[in-house]
C-alpha cells in the first residue's frame, strides 16, 4: 500500500494526484502544480524537472495520464472501504498545527501544519505526513534533510539561487560554487565546514581567554572584598584602641589637673589663713601704741614679737606658668604624625604606587590580544567642524574644503573612554592628526596627537615634538588603559608595530579625535571580535 501511495502522489505538493499530467523526462505531477513551476522558470528561458533536474530548452508539453487518474480513484475507494468514517475524518491533534514561532509546512493547504523538517535541496520545509516522500522515493534519497528552520532563503545565493555551501577566506563570506567560477575565482574558499571547525577552534580559544579574564576578575573582585573587610577590621580595631588611648590620656589630663588644683587651693587656703592672721596682729601692733602704761606697752610688745610667723619661716613657692599648652602641641603634632601614617597606609590598600612607574605595564601582545578590547566609536557631529563631512554612519570624516593652510578641522568622538579600550582606523591622503583628548577640544596641552604622514611621523604634546623613526601604515591603532596612565598608537600591518607610548596620570575620561586636511578622509574600523 506504501509504495502505491508514492507512486500515484504529486512530488510537488505531496498529496494524491489531481489531474495529473506526465512531462517528457517521464515523471508526473498535478496539473496546476507543475505549471506553477513552469510559470516561475518563463524568466529564465530554461525550464527543469522537479525531480530528475532535466532541462528542456522549450516549455515541455503536459500529457494528460488517464492511467494515473484512475489509479487514484481506485486508492481513494479503498480508503474509504478501508478505514472505519470516524477515523478518516478525524482532525488532527492541536500540537499537529503551527502556531506563533513555528515553522510552517510550506506544502500544507488552508490551515498549515507545524513543519518538522527543512530540506536543503528543495528549500522547503514539511509537516510529517508531507515530508514521507523524502523517506520513500529514491528521487529524494540525496536531499539533506535538517530541523525545520525559517532561515532557508538565508542559505540561498542571492546572485545564482544555489545552496551556499562554500566559505570565501578571501572576502569572508559564504559563497556558493558557482560564485568561485566568477567574482570569486582565484579567492581562498574552503567548506563550509572546514571553516566552521577552524571558527570553532577560533571560538574555544576566545572563550578560554574569556574564562580566563573573568576568573582573574573574579579574583581581583575577592582581593578587593577581602581588603574591604580587612580596612573595616582595621578601622574598627584603630577606632578602639584609638579611643581608649584618647579616653586614657583625658583621664590623666583629669587626674593631674585635679592633683595641681587641689595642691594649689590648700596652698591658697594656707596663704588666705596666713594673711588673715597678719593683719590680726597688724591691728594689734597699731593698737599697742596707744597704750599710756609703760609697763603694760612693754609686756603686750613681748608677747606680739613671738609670733608664728617668727616661729616658722618656710616659703611657698607656686609656678606662675603652669599650663597644658604643651600637652595640646604634642596631641596635636601626633594627631598630623597618625594622619601621615594612615595616608600612607591606604596608599598601599589602594594599589597606589609610591613611586613613579618608568616600565610600561603588561598589555596585549598580538592583534588579537588588542581586538578582545575593541569599542565601538561614532564621530560626534556636536564637534565637527562646518568644513568636515560625516559619513557612513558618523564612521567617517572628510575635509571639504579649507581656507588657509594652517587652519585644521577637528572633530571628537562621542563615547567617552575609559578601563582598558582598543580602536582602529585607516587614514588616506598625505597627512592626518590621530588624537586622544579630554572634552574640549584637540589642543597640545590637553591631547596627545599622532601626526601621520606619507613621509614619516611624529608625536606632540604639550608642545613637545617626538620624531619617530618607524614608518606609519594607513591602518592605525591606538590601546589605552586608563587606570594605568598608558597610551600606546601602533601600526597595524601582519604585525603590530609600538609606534609611540605615553605613560601618565589621566584625571578625565578621554575621547578619540581627529585632525583632517581638506582631501584627507579618516575612517573608524568597524571591531573585530
Amino acid at each position: 500500500m506504501a509504495d502505491a501511495v508514492s507512486s500515484i502522489r504529486c512530488s510537488i505538493c505531496l498529496d494524491p494526484l489531481k489531474d495529473p499530467v506526465t512531462i517528457p523526462c517521464g515523471h508526473s505531477y498535478c496539473m496546476s502544480c507543475i505549471k506553477d513551476c513552469l510559470d516561475k522558470e518563463d524568466d529564465k528561458g530554461i525550464y527543469s524537472c522537479p525531480i530528475c533536474r532535466q532541462t528542456f530548452l522549450q516549455r515541455p508539453a503536459l500529457n494528460r495520464s488517464t492511467i494515473l487518474s484512475q489509479l487514484v480513484e481506485n486508492l481513494k475507494e479503498t480508503r474509504r472501504q478501508a478505514a472505519p468514517p470516524d477515523h478518516y475524518y478525524a482532525a488532527p491533534p492541536d500540537h499537529y498545527y503551527a502556531g506563533p514561532g513555528d515553522v510552517e509546512c510550506d506544502f500544507c493547504t488552508g490551515t498549515k501544519f507545524k513543519a518538522v523538517k527543512s530540506c536543503l535541496m528543495c528549500l522547503a520545509s514539511y509537516c510529517e505526513t508531507h515530508l514521507q516522500p523524502h523517506f520513500e522515493s529514491p528521487a529524494f534519497k540525496k536531499h539533506k534533510l535538517v530541523k525545520a528552520s525559517k532561515q532557508l532563503q538565508e542559505m540561498i545565493c542571492s546572485h545564482h539561487d544555489k545552496l551556499l555551501e562554500i566559505y570565501c577566506r578571501t572576502d569572508q563570506q559564504c559563497i556558493c560554487y558557482l560564485c568561485t567560477m566568477d567574482e570569486h575565482k582565484g579567492h581562498d574558499t574552503v567548506s563550509a565546514l572546514a571553516e566552521r571547525t577552524e571558527k570553532e577552534k577560533q571560538l574555544g580559544e576566545k572563550h578560554m581567554k574569556s574564562r580566563k579574564r573573568i576568573q582573574e576578575r573574579e579574583k581581583e573582585i575577592q582581593e578587593l572584598r577581602w581588603n574591604v573587610d580587612l580596612l573595616k577590621h582595621s578601622a574598627q580595631a584603630v577606632v578602639k584602641d584609638s579611643g581608649r588611648i584618647v579616653t586614657e590620656l583625658i583621664h590623666s589630663i583629669r587626674a593631674q589637673e585635679k592633683t595641681e588644683v587641689s595642691r594649689t587651693e590648700g596652698l591658697l587656703e594656707q596663704l588666705e589663713k596666713e594673711v588673715s592672721e597678719m593683719r590680726r596682729r597688724d591691728v594689734e601692733l597699731k593698737q599697742l601704741s596707744h597704750i599710756e602704761d609703760h609697763i603694760h606697752f612693754l609686756q603686750s610688745f613681748q608677747s606680739l614679737c613671738v609670733s608664728p610667723e617668727c616661729k616658722a619661716s618656710t616659703s611657698i613657692n607656686v609656678n606662675p606658668h603652669i599650663s597644658f599648652e604643651h600637652v595640646k602641641k604634642s596631641v596635636s603634632e601626633l594627631i598630623d604624625q597618625l594622619q601621615d601614617v594612615f595616608k600612607k597606609e591606604m596608599d598601599k590598600m589602594s594599589g597606589k604606587a609610591t613611586t613613579v612607574q618608568t616600565e610600561p605595564p603588561a598589555g596585549p601582545k598580538t592583534r588579537e590580544d588588542f581586538l578582545t578590547y575593541s569599542c565601538q566609536l561614532t564621530l560626534d557631529p556636536n564637534t565637527a567642524n562646518q568644513f568636515l563631512c560625516l559619513s557612513e554612519g558618523n564612521r567617517k570624516v572628510t575635509c571639504s574644503e579649507v581656507e588657509r593652510f594652517t587652519f585644521y578641522y577637528q572633530v571628537l568622538c562621542r563615547e567617552s573612554l575609559t578601563g582598558l579600550c582598543y580602536w582602529e582606523v585607516e587614514w588616506s591622503g598625505f597627512w592626518v592628526h590621530v588624537a586622544v583628548s579630554y572634552k574640549e577640544m584637540i589642543s597640545n596641552d590637553q591631547s596627545w596627537i599622532l601626526y601621520c604622514s606619507t613621509s614619516g611621523c611624529c608625536f606632540y604634546y604639550n608642545n613637545n615634538r617626538t620624531d619617530i623613526p618607524v614608518p606609519c601604515s594607513s591602518r592605525v591603532g591606538v590601546y589605552l588603559d586608563h587606570r594605568a596612565g598608558s597610551l600606546s598608537f601602533y601600526s597595524v600591518s601582519d604585525t603590530m608595530t609600538l609606534l609611540h607610548r605615553v605613560q601618565t596620570t589621566f584625571t578625565q575620561p578621554l575621547y578619540a579625535g581627529f585632525s583632517v586636511y581638506k582631501g584627507l578622509s579618516v575612517k573608524i574600523l568597524t571591531p573585530i571580535q
